[in-house]
């Protein structure tokens, strides 16, 4: 099947799973598409899994069987977020938001023509001539080589290599006031591949900080096996991750207070990774 027909499908397992039905008029409202493909898919739907969906001849709806099993895999976070932004994609239909699942609220969120003009940078390996807002150096005028940006939990930040400091940095999204695209040759020293932190990936292992009385809760929390969370993260962004779930890092776990509720139990891991000063205790 092509890949309309495969999105569409998904879509039928998505709302028989999270919403208990589907209709023919919701695959129209959703797609734009004619009464006899919707029914087509319906069917090819049925086809691949029988015992998904029972047909009310009443409403003309197909409600989700006892015996759902889902044929394709739904992310979880993915899924929340679907689901507390509604059905649209912000594109071709207004977004409209849930009232009964709901996402936390976001107070950092970067400029879309600057994100835009990163990822354009980083798909066609390009240099950028940028306006940056340091809190060291206040507003200055940077040349960058970025590669990647992420999300470091708390605020989307880009990976790049900074001719001003020949090193590879972080730079928050919303700092930027004017990025530009430029033709400019790159030395084999600022491409991703010479990223030594960001190559280098950590194996973490993560437990029940010992102040904890009862342990089960928090491994149910983060699916520890064997109250341990084995977690493979890259060096770049290990202190990030520390520093959002609030996970002791001391030699002795000697951190109080009701928010730590994790403790790296193999800090020798982290040694020789830079940029650790936000990881909770590290240094102690």
């Amino acid at each position: 099947m092509n890949y309309a027909q495969r999105e569409r499908l998904a879509y039928i397992d998505f709302c028989l799973e999270y919403h208990g039905q589907i209709g023919r008029a919701d695959l129209i409202q959703r797609f734009k598409t004619g009464l006899a493909s919707c029914s087509r898919d319906l069917s090819l739907y049925r086809e691949l899994a029988p015992n998904n969906a029972v047909l009310t001849h009443e409403t003309k709806k197909y409600l989700r069987s006892n015996n759902f099993l889902p044929i394709f895999n739904h992310d979880p976070d993915s899924v929340l977020q679907a689901l507390s932004r509604g059905f649209g994609d912000g594109i071709s239909q207004e977004v409209e938001t849930s009232n009964i699942c709901f996402n936390a609220i976001g107070l950092i969120n970067p400029q879309p023509e600057i994100v835009g003009a990163l990822m354009r940078a980083i798909h066609g390996g390009s240099t950028i001539s940028c306006k940056y807002e340091s809190l060291t150096s206040g507003a200055t005028q940077r040349t960058l080589i970025p590669h990647a940006i992420v999300n470091n939990g708390h605020r989307w930040h880009v990976r790049a290599y900074d001719r001003k400091t020949k090193s590879f940095r972080d730079f928050v999204c919303t700092r930027f006031s004017k990025v530009d695209l430029v033709e400019n040759k790159m030395k084999e020293t600022e491409l991703a591949k010479s990223d030594d932190e960001w190559d280098k990936i950590l194996e973490l292992k993560i437990v029940v900080h010992p102040s904890i009385k009862h342990n089960r809760a928090i491994e149910m929390d983060y699916g520890m096996t064997n109250g341990v969370l084995k977690l493979e993260v890259r060096a770049a962004l290990v202190g990030y991750l520390l520093r959002q779930w609030n996970v002791d890092c001391s030699e002795h776990a000697s951190i109080s207070g009701a928010e730590y509720q994790l403790y790296l139990q193999n800090k020798q891991t982290l040694l020789g990774t830079k940029n650790l000063t936000i990881a909770p205790r590290y240094h102690e």
